[in-house]
């Protein structure tokens, strides 16, 4: 696509976003609301919206190649990030879910499930490939030098001795040859057979018009059947049913398209470099031409200053400091008499500050009795309020995406770019830009040298002030001394001569930093629950399907992990539990959010860590090196395999040497210390959690996500992908609906081992003469053992004693005891309306 296609697809994004921004204002307004269904759509719409600009903002800001309007897009992107992570806390906080459906909104806009798809910012890995890169290449050196790298095991072939190999040739080339010699001798009998039955029956030469007519039979039903074959495939793909012959095939558009977003990406990268260039050439140049003049009216005004200040109060004024912004302060649009009434207030303030403060007290305990009954009264009033309705948190993003927007307003909406044909950076925007640095830099040598002829004015003039001045001023700094004293609580640092490239160099060694498997994202595959919000309008909590699951790990994970300004200001998350059965694809949620945010991986599971760093003090050090490179190398992904081992409630004899509570003490501390600057994420995997302690277990890990066995639609998907993957090919003698039919309980990894016993070399070269069909995969899935109703009951109970699933059970009896409530009332007044017709009768 060219470059108007995608200015217009930014124009079309910005007036979208500005048209939520001015509904976010007028909703902050409204009175708050009391009924939860108009407020989950409220919220939920909004979300929707975000979610498309988002994705339409990512693209813009993947194939833009202006530096400048990056800059712009890259701004509001991340607000809109940060924006879509707050209204999902808020709809969890609403509806005490971590899944929502939005099955029925989806309809109103007209929308498909796939609209909703939360995108992978590609800058994430893009603007850190060297680095990646390099890290890979230090990783791959560690593990080869101390012979931990993944080395595929070779098979075990058995020598042969040379008489036994001479032996196996022989016995080969003479069933080659037996094979060859049988099929010759078939071939004469059959013809002496012939001229046989020929001589018995002494039939006379062929007969050439019933042999004609024979062939024409044969080939006339075999070109219908050919035509009907193809009639059907046609109408099939006009249904819908069947993909068109283009589908498989990679067109010449699309593979132009790949080419042109390449060569995009590489003339983005160069224009970069050019601006960055220009950035600093143009700061020089503005420096040594605009530098003096600007040094000189400066001084102007600020001596004008002086001589209009000792007019009309008699004497000079002081110099702000540095911290209060020097000269800025005076030139902040303030008149001389302005300036002298802000002087005479301070020292007014200064003089009331010096009296002691005693009757102010003594009236203010007076004040508190009388307004303790008062205060009382107002907290009843303002609980019942925040009961009565909801109103929208206040929000750290719409600040940034109001700013980012008012900037394209300003500057980008109405620019004629004309002349910009290769869309190259604007000289004239940089110029403006580094004015106000080069004003500010040479504002701050003017200041000192103004400060220093203040001085000599002063001294001039009235020297006696200056001294009194002086003292005040050493009082100053001794009591900012004391401040600082106070300020002297730092984390002990347990290896302060060490560098970050030993500590990595040991974590790898001890393999407590691996590899991650490069996985995306998009190769956990899944479907769209399409009765989500139906059966929660009938009080049944439907399971959650796996995109759901996809679209949290990436609003959990992907995304602050990502972002730095995202993380920074968004909801913290610092602990996410994965709990789910077997197979269910949580260490591969793991690996893609390494693989698609560029994160190291730390393993810190119960097995990984058993017999490495004994004692208190070994794990302290462990800990402090695991959670120092991580900060350093961020983002992190720390993640504790068999979670529940940690929160024992009793550990079991075979496990005890192993020490599996060793982290019990030491993780909820060191996650506490973490701070919202820190992109480092712990990640819990767990197939038992019932196992577990649950409270502490839920301190630690304050997001769960239960991971449910795929439903028949996800397993219909699962099936076609994970046969194509493997090399197999999905034709008309393959029924998959049967096959997800069947599969009913059995998780994605079950469905992976069918699919690769089934798959061997062997049968992959006979696809072509021998189809695939269903029955060939059913032996494999009976060999293993399913999820059984039984056992996902278990994982459900146990989540509805988690916090949050105690928390949405108590929403769902509130709601019910309202609705009893209702009925009741209904059936009082209906009674009462019978007793009044009765009397009027009588």
């Amino acid at each position: 696509m060219s470059h108007i296609t995608y200015n217009k697809m930014w124009a079309e994004a910005q007036e979208a976003l500005n048209g939520l921004l001015q509904r976010e204002i007028e909703d902050k307004s409204l009175k708050p609301q009391k009924d939860r269904i108009t407020v989950f759509q409220t919220l939920a719409t909004f979300y929707i919206k975000y979610v498309q600009i988002f994705c339409n903002l990512e693209t813009v800001y993947d194939q833009i190649v202006h530096p400048q309007k990056r800059l712009v897009i890259r701004q509001v992107l991340e607000g809109v990030m940060g924006r879509i992570l707050e209204l999902k806390n808020e709809m969890v906080e609403l509806e005490n879910s971590e899944f929502h459906y939005f099955d029925d909104i989806l309809q109103d806009l007209k929308l498909s499930p796939e609209h909703i798809e939360i995108p992978i910012p590609r800058y994430f890995i893009k603007e850190k490939v060297k680095v990646l890169r390099e890290r890979e290449k230090i990783l791959a050196q560690i593990l080869m030098n101390s012979g931990l790298q993944d080395i595929k095991p070779k098979k075990y072939v058995k020598p042969f001795p040379l008489e036994e190999v001479i032996r196996v040739i022989q016995i080969s080339e003479r069933a080659r040859q037996g094979r060859l010699r049988a099929t010759f001798m078939k071939q004469i009998y059959l013809e002496e057979k012939r001229e046989r039955q020929a001589r018995l029956q002494g039939v006379k030469g062929p007969n050439l018009d019933a042999a004609a007519l024979h062939i024409q039979k044969v080939w006339r039903g075999f070109t219908q059947w050919k035509k009907t074959v193809k009639m059907r495939e046609e109408e099939m793909i006009f249904l819908g049913m069947n993909p068109p012959p283009q589908f498989q095939r990679i067109s010449a558009s699309v593979a132009r398209a790949q080419n042109v977003e390449t060569k995009r990406c590489e003339v983005q990268g160069r224009h970069e470099t050019e601006y960055e260039k220009a950035l600093v050439s143009i700061k020089t140049h503005l420096r040594e031409i605009e530098g003096p003049d600007i040094k000189e009216s400066l001084q102007d005004q600020i001596r004008q200053w002086f001589i209009e200040c000792w007019h009309i109060t008699g004497k000079f004024p002081d110099y702000p400091n540095e911290e209060e912004g020097g000269s800025t302060a005076i030139f902040s649009q303030k008149t001389p008499d302005q300036v002298a009434a802000e002087l005479a207030a301070k020292e007014e303030a200064a003089a009331v500050k010096k009296k002691p403060k005693e009757k102010g007290k003594k009236e203010k305990k007076k004040k508190k009795g009388k307004e303790k009954g008062k205060g009382k009264e107002k907290k009843g009033k303002t609980d019942t309020e925040e009961e009565e309705g909801w109103k929208m948190a206040p929000s750290n993003f719409l600040p940034i995406m109001e700013e980012g927007n008012n900037q394209y307003k300003d500057i980008w909406q109405n620019r004629d770019e004309r002349w910009n044909f290769l869309q190259e950076y604007d000289p004239e925007l940089i110029k403006e830009e580094k004015r106000k640095e080069v004003e500010e830099e040479i504002r701050v040598q003017v200041d000192e040298l103004m400060r220093q002829e203040l001085k000599n004015l002063k001294l001039a003039v009235d020297r006696e002030k200056d001294k009194k001045r002086k003292k005040g001023k050493k009082g100053g700094k001794k009591k900012k001394k004391k401040g600082k004293k106070k300020k002297k609580k730092k984390e002990k640092d347990l290896t302060p001569n060490r560098t970050i490239d030993s500590l990595y160099k040991e974590l790898v060694e001890e393999g407590l930093l691996i590899k991650p498997k490069t996985v995306k994202l998009s190769d956990y595959v899944g479907e769209y629950s399409y009765l989500g919000t139906t059966l929660r309008q009938v009080d049944i909590e439907p399971m959650p399907s796996l995109t759901d699951v996809r679209q949290l790990i990436a609003l959990y994970g992907i995304l602050p992990l990502g972002s730095q300004a995202v993380h920074e200001k968004a909801p913290l998350v610092k602990a996410l539990l994965l709990a789910g059965p077997t197979g269910v694809g949580k260490k591969m949620l793991v690996h893609a959010l390494c693989t698609e945010t560029g994160a190291n991986l730390f393993n810190l599971s119960a097995s990984n860590i058993a017999g490495k760093y004994p004692g208190k003090s070994g794990l302290q050090m462990m800990l402090h090196m695991v959670f120092k490179v991580a900060k350093q190398l961020q983002p992190s992904v720390i993640w504790i395999g068999d979670a529940e081992k940690t929160f024992y409630k009793k550990v079991p004899k075979s496990e005890k040497e192993m020490e599996p509570k060793r982290l019990k003490k030491n993780l909820p501390k060191i996650l506490k210390s973490l701070k919202a600057e820190d992109r480092v994420l712990v990640v819990g995997t767990t197939q038992r959690p019932f196992d577990a302690d649950l409270r502490p277990f839920c301190k630690v890990y304050k997001k769960i996500l239960l991971i449910p066995r795929p439903d028949y639609a996800s397993r219909f998907v699962l099936w076609k992908h994970i046969i194509l993957q493997n090399g197999g090919a999905v034709t008309k003698s393959l029924n998959i609906s049967c096959l997800a039919k069947v599969s009913d309980g059995f998780t994605q990894g079950h469905i992976v081992y069918a699919v690769q016993t089934v798959l061997s070399e062997r049968r992959l070269r006979q696809m072509t003469n021998k189809p695939l069909t269903a029955a060939e995969f059913l032996s494999s899935l009976a060999r293993q053992d399913p999820v059984y109703k039984e056992e996902e009951e278990t994982y459900k109970v146990w989540y509805a004693k988690t916090p949050l699933g105690k928390a949405r059970a108590r929403a769902l009896l509130e709601g019910e005891e309202v609705g009893k409530g209702k009925g009741k009332g209904k059936d009082k007044e209906e009674k009462k309306g019978g007793k009044k017709g009765k009397k009027k009768k009588k």
